[in-house]
């Protein structure tokens, strides 16, 4: 087995030199912007989840290694392998990211990312510090392992995939060339992602390939007709890095503690993020529900309809 670098130690000094870069930027042409108090935080969230990684990163080695003994097939470490490799983790990237909005639990954890109300080079790097502790991983990451590829391939390609990410958490880059729009993620793509304006909730997931979210329907592109929003639907209105961090966690216990019934504890812990017994809160389907009635592009609600209630 080869002895693989950490390319993300490695490119932590290229990130700050590029958010530095991107503030001057910004300052000088007014096409970015940032606010001290969110940059600082979401520079704490970063070395947190670095400062995680090491701590909690046994968690996800041990189920690999573990998985790694049912391996289907013994697949080398020829360079086409790496390639196969990177393709097939962005592919269960997408379907993770995807989960990570539509499952309470995860999106617990995945919230951090998305709670700053600007977007540019730092927000990239605010990402949660509990995240083997959801267990995510078992569900998607172990099946390449369990086709043979080796742990430290996988980890290898991820960090790559995670790199590449960090690029397009700007507004300085518009569109790019009608081509690489197509088939790559880009700034645009992401810009959408990060927004909550109720036409782009719950789109374009992907890490890499924007191809995935246009075979699999959750491809939105940005239009230019409306200013886009960032953030999270209720805003948490603090820098507080605890607060940032745990604050959905919260949230799920404050709401199981609260239910009913197991059913009702259940929906509160696995159903999509805004999900309650009676409908009474909203969901992004409700939020996209309403906005396209208002906007005319579904027959309007009978008058003693209920409200909606998100599935389970």
């Amino acid at each position: 087995m080869p002895n693989l670098p950490d390319p993300i130690l490695w490119a932590i000094p290229g990130f700050i030199l590029l958010v530095i870069a991107e503030m001057i930027y910004g300052r000088l042409t007014g096409k970015t912007r940032f606010e001290p108090r969110d940059t600082a935080a979401s520079l704490v969230m970063g070395l947190g989840n670095t400062v995680s990684g090491l701590v909690l990163g046994g968690i996800v080695v041990a189920c690999f290694v573990f998985v790694e003994q049912f391996a289907l097939l013994d697949i080398g470490w020829a360079w086409y392998w790496f390639v196969i490799a990177f393709v097939l983790d962005d592919f269960v990237y997408y379907w993770s990211h995807r989960w990570a909005h539509t499952v309470r639990w995860w999106w617990a954890d995945h919230v951090v990312h998305h709670s700053s109300q600007h977007y540019n080079l730092s927000t990239a790097l605010r990402q949660p510090w509990l995240n083997p502790l959801t267990l995510k991983f078992i569900f998607l990451g172990s099946w390449l392992v369990l086709i043979g590829f080796p742990p430290a391939m996988i980890a290898f390609v991820a960090a790559f995939n995670l790199i590449y990410q960090f690029w397009i958490h700007t507004e300085a880059i518009k569109r790019l060339p009608a081509p690489i729009e197509w088939l790559m993620n880009t700034p645009s793509h992401h810009r959408v992602h990060h927004a909550t304006n109720p036409r782009y909730l719950d789109r374009n997931y992907a890490g890499v390939f924007i191809i995935w979210d246009r075979l699999f329907g959750t491809f939105e592109p940005e239009t230019d007709a409306e200013e886009i929003r960032y953030g999270i639907v209720r805003n948490l209105g603090t820098h507080n890095p605890l607060t940032i961090c745990l604050h959905e966690w919260w949230g799920i216990i404050k709401d199981v503690r609260s239910a009913r019934s197991l059913r009702d504890a259940l929906g509160y812990w696995l159903g999509p993020p805004g999900w309650s017994p009676d409908g009474s809160r909203d969901t992004s389907a409700t939020l996209k529900a309403r906005w396209m009635e208002e906007q005319g592009l579904t027959p309007p609600r009978k008058p003693d309809a209920q409200p909606p209630v998100a599935a389970e």
